[in-house]
């Protein structure tokens, strides 16, 4: 399945009775935001606002709030799909394939990956409503306040574009932005991001200003890549296009040069000044806390383009799950076949829901020798934004890292706290409310995994599980009904 834009993702939702429409008139102030929380905590749909108060635009929420949107919305029914083929990009690159037959596979399947790149066309539907200068105004929209103490209204779900300044490959992230007035909103560049290294550097090079462009809406899949932690000079819409198995169309931005995704339901223009920075938050966040007012940069909006009657799309978030849950699972399952080529004995992974993401990541690893627990959460610590995790948690292959439970129960079993924890200090989210620093703090890995003698100078055998011989399970499913138990 492909979705050209987010209205054909919208008609596919509807028919499988996964979308609702709400007529009912609500605000975009909270109100929203209570409907959207009580679905997303229910297992609920997704949800078309068509009558926002005061303004003409519907607004589309929670449209990845599940597993099987998530799955739908990359064009596959399960989400193991998508690993599959991840995976089998990742043969294709990780050294020469063997046989004539092989070679002839990996030609085609290259050939085909050259199909997906992004492709420039001239006209798009996002441009057909242009608004520039003095008529710009972004009170126009929808745009939601999501929680009582918020500083003002945020756009949750924009896909920021940037172009490194001195590569030109452009970037696109989702950043959250409060709108201070009609034409300027802040623009939350975290310390980690690639949007804010661009600023960084447009600022060290002594740039006047930095091009700015936002997309609201387009295909899901693009919008999801957005959300990817992928490497600087890695382009998402290289990814995108993979996972649509078609190439995204972009098109140029009206008053500047950056390509914009052309099936976008609305286009912000602009730019933000090095050194220009206000202060921005409260913020209600996904770590279910408020993160608090501090300074970041100014997004100046000189252009406003959109399609005829556009629709605004938006996320809340909070405490968790919510959407972002969804949006998140999809990055672990797709990252861990790369992350395996790294650190080959890695099997599993589970960031889970309570964890913020960048709070408690658990693992399973297949061990092979003393002290390989440890040397998988230094590897993990390493590599790109896995290095803001707060908490790692490392079991045995034979664990499951998504049963909670078991997790648990291992974790209190298997550790001698004296031995088994591991302190470290380096960056953190910037969203951390546990460090008395901003920016810079500690992290702990727990080894929970069977020791052997050679570590912590152990002088017990590990005594094994306890579990029922095969062959009296057997015997008791074949009697069952004969219990009587039911």
């Amino acid at each position: 399945m492909k979705f050209k834009d987010l209205r054909e993702f919208i008609a596919f939702l509807e028919d499988k009775g996964a979308l609702r429409r709400i007529t009912s008139p609500v605000s975009h102030e909270l109100e929203i935001t209570e409907i959207t929380d009580r679905v997303i905590k229910s297992g609920g749909p997704a949800l078309l606002f068509e009558n926002v108060t005061g303004f003409d635009a519907p607004v589309l929420i929670n449209m990845f709030g599940s597993q099987q949107r998530m799955s739908w919305a990359l064009g596959v029914d399960s989400l193991d799909d998508v690993v599959g083929r991840v995976d089998g990009l990742l043969n294709l690159t990780h050294g020469p394939p063997q046989g004539l037959i092989n070679k002839l596979r990996t030609l085609g399947q290259l050939v085909r990956l050259g199909s997906f790149q992004p492709k420039t066309v001239n006209h798009g539907p996002c441009q057909e409503v242009v608004i520039s200068e003095d008529e710009v105004n972004l009170y126009k929209f929808p745009i939601l306040k999501s929680w009582p103490l918020d500083g003002g209204p945020f756009v949750t779900l924009p896909l920021v574009i940037t172009k490194d300044p001195e590569t030109g490959i452009q970037n696109y992230g989702i950043y959250r932005m409060q709108v201070y007035d009609q034409r300027t909103t802040g623009m939350h560049w975290q310390t980690h991001k690639v949007g804010t290294r661009h600023y960084r550097m447009s600022h060290e090079l002594g740039l006047e200003k930095l091009d700015v462009a936002v997309a609201l809406g387009g295909d899901p899949a693009t919008i999801w890549t957005g959300s990817a932690p992928l490497p600087p000079d890695m382009d998402e819409m290289a990814l995108a296009g993979f996972l649509r198995e078609e190439g995204v169309e972009l098109v140029k931005a009206k008053t500047n040069d950056l390509l914009v995704p052309a099936q976008a339901e609305i286009v912000l223009e602009g730019y933000v000044t090095p050194g220009e920075e206000r202060l921005e938050g409260p913020f209600g966040d996904h770590t279910g806390y408020y993160s608090m007012e501090d300074p970041y940069p100014v997004f100046h909006v000189t252009c406003i383009t959109h399609r005829k009657d556009p629709i605004y799309p938006a996320a809340i978030v909070g405490r968790p799950p919510m959407e972002d849950y969804y949006m998140g699972k999809v990055t672990e399952r797709v990252f861990l076949p790369m992350m395996k080529l790294i650190l080959p004995e890695l099997v599993d992974i589970n960031m889970p829901a309570e964890g913020s993401f960048h709070n408690l990541v658990i693992v399973s690893v297949k061990k092979e020798y003393p002290g390989q627990a440890r040397k998988v959460m230094h590897g993990l610590w390493g590599l790109g934004l896995m290095s803001l995790v707060k908490t790692i948690i490392v079991v045995d292959h034979f664990v499951d890292v998504h049963n909670i439970s078991e997790v648990a129960w291992r974790v209190t079993n298997n550790i001698d706290p004296a031995q088994d924890f591991v302190f470290s200090t380096g960056p953190i989210d910037d969203l951390d409310i546990g460090s008395p620093t901003p920016k810079f703090g500690s992290k702990v890995g727990i080894d929970a995994t069977i020791k052997g003698p050679h570590e912590g100078g152990r002088q017990r055998d590990w005594p094994p599980d306890i579990a029922m011989d095969p062959a009296i399970k057997e015997l008791v499913d074949r009697k069952w009904n004969d219990y009587g138990i039911g």
